[in-house]
């Protein structure tokens, strides 16, 4: 077996998904803990410890509890090199989600024990779902009353149209979380309280056929297990392997992450059974892993991750081969060779320089202005991965600097975080000025433009709240858009990129334009540009 392909066979990269406060960032804390890779857990909201989330670099996620970038971190466990990307939770950011989900291999989505199959939870596992990678779920907060681990099966099969197979089973679901059995080797793991979750938990381990288990457990706790486990057996999805890599089968695992309560056992089965990097379409079909060649893609572009030096990074995920610190290569956006320089990886704000990386890995490279999201970079061969797509906003805003002194650093600020993939930027001129409009996903993300406008560019905005709900991007027209026949209520624009768009109101406007102006061809998602290489 060549480097390369040990290489390739040890690395797992995979993103993790929840609704809101169902415990995802800590749950990435605590593989970072298990994996060594920090030493003692800090709880985002922790009222016993004081440290912030290792993985919540930005004020605004320290201030609130949540996460509204996506953190890329990396460690080594039992001989696995491992990259976890840590996605938002809140649906307002699922673009973000997505984009990071290109860059994954399988997810981990996380469900509030308590609370089951939550909205954004629906809206991220469609997001999975359109990525077609292996789900593996993760029940959390088992440490409080939750719901019954029957429904939560009949939940993931009803709502989110996936079935389902336990890998472990918990014991006590009323806030009494006693451990978990093992249905693969027939052993009970049970916990002992420690540090409120600071450092890894304290537990012992016993056969469910071991005589001794009766004297470790009360009656009741053995009882009903025995007798879920039957049931389990008889009427449960069979464990199929083939079908978890499939996308068909989620398994199930059940712990409690703030307390470390089953977080070990999942990450030992997760790395066993999910899939080392994968493969990519490309313009010259599937680039394999093993092939010699680096190559890779920005799905991911963030500024000022550390305030004091105002910089840029371009996330890279490595599809193939191997990478080299400094080394030159094909950049498909512009079409020609530069310079891969300052490589990095990091542990959230925490960054290491790179000498080397492979498939799977993570790396940031220093952006001076040239990348965007997207973008294929290749060793020697011109091919280019299939674009990322780009969703139509749902919310809109007229914005503009409320100190005009200050408008420099405003376009400034706009001009990043629309490249970044947090905004985008549409003008209007109707009307004869050009006006600076804002789209996007969901309304929580005027607020990270204002907090960041003001705190990384020193500009405080105005903001004017449009009407509109959807834009729709012209693919092909009958006529000039300016003689197409549209309702009082819609508008129209360009994008960033110069592409002609509608803004309506309501989904009776598109359905109208559609009918009056035969031949028109709307379409919600960006069209991909061809760039001359």
């Amino acid at each position: 077996m060549s480097r390369l392909e040990a290489e390739v066979n040890r690395r797992r990269t995979f993103a993790i998904i929840s609704h809101p406060d169902a415990g995802k960032t800590t749950l990435t804390e605590k593989l970072l803990l298990y994996g060594g890779a920090i030493r003692q857990a800090g709880s985002v909201k922790a009222r016993k410890a004081a440290q912030h989330a290792t993985s919540d670099w930005m004020e605004i996620e320290k201030q609130r509890g949540i996460s509204v970038t996506s953190s890329a971190m990396q460690f080594n466990y039992e001989g696995y090199h491992i990259n976890i990307l840590d996605t938002p939770g809140h649906q307002d950011f699922s673009e973000d989600t997505y984009r990071v989900l290109v860059a994954a291999d399988s997810a981990v989505m996380l469900l509030d024990a308590s609370r089951g199959v939550e909205e954004q939870t629906i809206k991220l596992f469609k997001v999975c779902r359109m990525r077609g990678i292996p789900i593996f779920t993760f029940v959390n907060k088992m440490d409080r009353a939750g719901k019954d681990p029957f429904q939560l099966m009949e939940e993931l099969e009803q709502v989110l149209g996936i079935r389902s197979c336990p890998v472990n089973w918990p014991i006590g679901t009323d806030g009494d979380f006693q451990g978990v059995y093992h249905r693969d080797t027939r052993t009970v793991e049970l916990y002992f309280s420690g540090d409120h979750g600071a450092t890894k938990a304290k537990k012992t381990e016993v056969s469910l056929d071991d005589p001794a288990i009766d004297g470790m457990m009360a009656g009741h706790y053995l009882n009903r297990l025995r007798e879920e486990v039957e049931l389990l057996d008889e009427a449960g999805d069979p464990f199929d392997l083939a079908a978890i890599r499939r996308g068909d089968l989620t398994p199930m695992f059940f712990g409690s992450a703030i307390t470390n309560f089953g977080v070990e056992p999942f990450l030992n089965r997760f790395l066993e059974y999910t899939l080392p990097p994968t493969p990519r379409q490309s313009d010259e079909g599937l680039i394999e892993p093993q092939r010699p060649e680096f190559t890779g893609f920005v799905f991911k572009i963030q500024a000022n991750m550390n305030p004091a030096h105002r910089d840029r990074l371009a996330f890279v995920r490595v599809v193939s081969g191997e990478f080299r610190r400094d080394m030159n290569a094909w950049h498909l956006g512009p079409g020609k060779q530069i310079q891969l320089k300052a490589p990095q990886q990091f542990m959230a704000d925490e960054r290491a320089m790179v000498e080397e990386a492979y498939p799977g890995d993570i790396i940031g490279l220093f952006d001076p202005g040239i990348y965007r999201l997207g973008d294929t970079l290749s060793e020697n061969t011109k091919l280019r991965f299939d674009k990322i797509p780009i969703f139509a906003p749902e919310h809109f805003a007229r914005v503009r600097p409320l100190d005009s002194m200050k408008r420099k650093q405003f376009l400034k600020g706009i001009a990043q975080l629309s490249e970044e993939g947090a905004i985008q930027t549409f003008t209007r001129d109707e009307l004869g000025l050009e006006q600076s409009i804002i789209g996007v996903v969901g309304v929580l993300q005027f607020d990270v433009l204002s907090y960041r406008l003001k705190n990384e560019y020193g500009a405080e905005l105005t903001m004017d709240n449009l009407p509109w709900r959807y834009v729709r991007w012209v693919i092909d027209s009958p006529k000039e858009i300016d003689d197409l026949s549209l309702t009082s209520t819609t508008h129209r624009g360009r994008d960033s990129q110069d592409h002609p768009v509608l803004f309506f109101e309501n989904e009776w406007s598109i359905r109208l334009a559609e009918e009056k102006n035969p031949g028109l061809k709307l379409s919600d998602i960006e069209p991909v540009g061809e760039t001359e290489d």
